[in-house]
């Protein structure tokens, strides 16, 4: 699933936030704690993957369905 861009700095922790386009929805979710409202979906790091150094990355997955057209979101990270 989505893969960040490693920066230059180290964090201490992360976000990911989409919006869903066509009422997909998520039903498990690994190595990330997934909650929704609505459209919009946020991704928080788990204890074990929050502190990355300058230039790491970390990875999470999930696992979901649509009902019809599967629209690419835009995803946006962020250092928490």
């Amino acid at each position: 699933m989505p893969r960040g861009q490693p920066g230059s700095a180290a964090i201490s922790g992360w976000t990911v936030t989409w919006t869903w386009a066509n009422g997909q929805t998520i039903s498990q979710s690994w190595n990330a704690t997934v909650s929704t409202s609505g459209a919009t979906v946020t991704a928080r790091n788990v204890s074990y993957n929050g502190a990355l150094g300058a230039g790491a990355s970390t990875e999470f997955g999930f696992l979901g369905s649509v009902g019809g057209t599967n629209t690419i979101p835009t995803l946006r990270c962020a250092a928490a």
